[in-house]
């Protein structure tokens, strides 16, 4: 079974802000599948919908940004999810708003998300799919990654989120090193 993680903060304060864009491409994939979400005992929502005849676990762990590993791990163990099985979907500074990239291991880069998965899961290998969101021309980038898109991001948004669902699809029945060759 593959296990896709998006990455966000819980509640309706984060919704819409930078910071969620991971939690919005797996909300996408649990939309275009109908399948709805359920509380877990390892303090996430997962959801569980039949991508190209395969189950595929949706996560969005509900620990907040800086502990996603607390809830992602433990999920791992209990459904017996190899790291390869494993794609985690989150915002990236560094890339411009709307930009996707894929990658098969890589280090944090100063994503507090990302390096939370890396202490729990003791490994950077493991795929992931990084969504721009930009950075600030100025200000804080906490300010920043917790605010919500532009009328002028969100056309550009929408597109990402729907390319990098589209990319975690493919991912279900192909090498995601192909993958990464499509979207990249």
């Amino acid at each position: 079974m593959k296990m896709i993680v998006g990455l966000g903060n819980p509640g309706k304060k984060y919704e819409r802000t930078r910071h969620n864009a991971g939690f919005m491409v797996v909300d996408e994939l649990s939309f275009r599948f109908q399948t709805p979400w359920k509380s877990t005992k390892f303090n996430g929502m997962i959801s569980t919908p039949i991508i190209d005849g395969e189950k595929v676990m949706l996560v969005k762990p509900l620990t907040f940004m800086n502990a996603s590993g607390e809830c992602v791990r433990p999920l791992m163990d209990y459904y017996n999810v190899e790291i390869e099985d494993l794609v985690v979907v989150y915002d990236d500074l560094d890339l411009p708003i709307g930009k996707i990239r894929l990658r098969q291991k890589g280090s944090a880069g100063g994503h507090n998300g990302m390096r939370s998965l890396i202490a729990h899961l003791k490994t950077q290998s493991f795929d992931r799919i990084r969504v721009g969101i930009d950075r600030p021309e100025h200000g804080e980038i906490i300010h920043y990654v917790l605010g919500d898109f532009s009328k002028v991001e969100q056309p550009e948004m929408i597109a990402a989120i729907k390319k990098s669902a589209d990319a975690i699809e493919d991912a279900v029945k192909l090498p995601f090193i192909d993958v990464m060759n499509r979207y990249n």
